[in-house]
């Protein structure tokens, strides 16, 4: 039986079904009722070809839509004195596949026939291509500049893609409106039911979207013999990785499979800093700026910033802005070194470099970094 949803600011309940509500009326988001806590890892089998599935009994939804997803490589780069995480090799060259297939697998769960996402490319790629292998419609909001590559993943698999200009909030509004069935005064009180043309598939509000990022974490703490680094460095626009990596290690601490938390460490590009503005150094670029580097990061309102800053303070953690030059200089060498990544990829390894000049990270400190998108979506 699918799980039903709560919010955990005011602890209303809502049913599954493909009719729930894409947030709280309340205007929280929601997670899932159940919560299934990690037992013995040695339990666990890991079985090839499984991905990141192997995690089944720990996530609160079935397996139903699957493309071998997961288990991504773990490589030691020993010239930025990391170990990366290779989130780029995923069966549609980003990371956000780990919320697709757990987004679509709850989909095919309730019932759901058409499917909506907003997104700057990466994440309504994977919802697309996870919608088809699911046999499920999809329409999916893009910039009106998005990448051709992004948009022709998208176009590819017969998702109807839907140009909006502006800002990329204009992109999530335009999304919200056409799932909640346009609004207006004769919308329901419970306007944030999904009465409209479909079922929003978020990856910065469903709850089974951070239910596949989580398997970040708990990946990294099994190719590690089940221990943490010291810390992790991540790019982060809604955040749904930052978010997934804090979720996934906090079930392994709870569970006691690992001793403590390891030290998330936010990475964002200058006039797209809400965290890093609300939390660490103060950004001079005028929030929402064009002149961007990294454009998979171009957000100045995440949905669960409140829960993003939580995350930083409860795991020691920080959060840095980058200007685009520093980001074009660690994508240069990224490539140079054998990483072909898009350049969103590079904000957290820029990071990197910015935390140990700062102090932040001392040099022999124990750290992962994921590598989120592939280069072959750079045109």
């Amino acid at each position: 039986m699918a799980s039903d949803l709560v919010c955990p600011d005011c602890d209303a309940v809502y049913a599954a079904g493909p009719d729930e509500p894409w947030r709280c009326d309340c205007g929280s988001p929601l997670e899932f009722a159940d919560r299934p806590l990690p037992e013995d890892p040695g339990a666990l089998k890991l079985e090839p070809g499984r991905g990141l599935w192997n995690f089944a009994p720990w996530l609160p939804l079935e397996e139903r839509v699957s493309l071998g997803e997961g288990f991504t490589p773990l490589v030691d780069a020993p010239e930025w004195d990391a170990d990366f995480k290779l989130e780029y090799v995923f069966p549609t060259g980003s990371f956000k596949d780990r919320g697709a297939t757990t987004t679509l697998s709850r989909a095919a769960e309730l019932g759901v026939d058409r499917v909506l996402e907003d997104s700057s490319g990466n994440a309504g790629a994977a919802i697309a291509t996870y919608a088809a292998r699911a046999g499920i419609d999809a329409e999916i909001y893009v910039p009106a500049d998005v990448k051709a590559a992004k948009l022709g993943a998208i176009e590819r698999t017969g998702a109807r893609p839907v140009r909006v200009e502006g800002a990329r909030q204009d992109v999530t509004d335009a999304c919200i409106e056409a799932v909640e069935g346009g609004g207006g005064d004769d919308q329901d009180d419970a306007a944030t039911r999904q009465t409209g043309d479909g079922w929003y598939a978020s990856h910065a509000w469903n709850p089974a979207f951070y239910a596949g990022t989580m398997t970040f974490a708990l990946e990294i703490a099994a190719q590690r013999d089940w221990t943490a680094p010291d810390a992790v460095v991540l790019p982060v626009g809604h955040g749904t990785l930052f978010l997934g990596a804090y979720r996934g290690f906090s079930l392994l601490l709870e569970a006691g499979i690992i001793d403590e938390l390891p030290r998330l460490l936010a990475a964002q590009e200058a006039g797209y800093a809400p965290v890093a503005n609300r939390f660490g150094e103060a950004v001079a670029a005028e929030p929402g700026h064009t002149e961007s580097v990294a454009d998979g990061i171009q957000i100045v309102e995440p949905a669960r910033l409140d829960e993003i800053l939580e995350a930083i303070e409860r795991t020691d953690g920080d959060a840095v802005a980058l200007e685009p030059a520093a980001i074009e200089a660690a994508l240069e060498r990224l490539h140079r070194g054998g990483f072909y990544v898009e350049p969103t990829c590079a904000v957290a390894p820029a990071a990197l470099e910015r935390y140990r000049e700062d102090g932040v990270l001392d040099a022999g400190s124990d750290v992962v970094v994921p590598l989120t998108g592939s280069g072959l979506k750079i045109e």
